[in-house]
């Protein structure tokens, strides 16, 4: 399950007139703990911003995340169902926040409502909210290799070699 971290950062921008305007921009970070939701923050907004500082790091929880092709917009949706506990028999509400992207609340409503149809409880989406959030940076498995030293081999081959001997 991901666990995602909403990082603020903030820096210096120089306008056409020469002045200097402080941006402060959000984003989404899929990670184990605060350290490397910072380090993929440092990893990943080093475009074009040479001076920037994170400002805050907070754990946000989500139950999804739909991502579509179109979208600029992030909309994160409060999602409420009912379910039964099985201990006492009685009914009680279950929220859920979900996020997805959207051109706007109207696309984002139906988005929801689509990525939902195939749930099997009934449920209602309570809230519907623009966020602040720029981008979503989601883990990914394809972390780059470590590539061997020219000076050094495997061990597999050294070992090959001295029973070769």
């Amino acid at each position: 399950m991901a666990s995602w971290y909403l990082g603020k950062i903030r820096y210096q921008k120089e306008e056409e007139s020469g002045k200097q305007k402080t941006i402060n921009e959000t984003y989404l970070v899929d990670a184990l703990s605060y350290t490397e939701a910072e380090a993929r923050l440092y990893k990943q907004i080093v475009t074009g911003v040479s001076d920037f500082t994170v400002n805050s790091i907070t754990r946000m929880r989500l139950a999804d995340l739909f991502t579509f092709e179109e979208g600029e917009k992030w909309f994160k949706a409060k999602v409420v169902y009912y379910s039964i506990d099985e201990k006492s028999g009685k009914e009680k509400k279950v929220s859920n926040y979900m996020l997805l992207n959207a051109e706007d609340i109207t696309q984002a409503l139906e988005r929801i409502t689509d990525s939902l149809r195939t749930m099997l409880v009934p449920y209602e989406t309570t809230d519907l909210n623009l966020t602040t959030i720029l981008d979503v940076f989601p883990y990914s498995s394809d972390s780059e290799e470590e590539q061997i030293p020219a000076n050094l081999r495997p061990l597999s081959e050294v070992m090959a070699e001295r029973s070769a001997e």
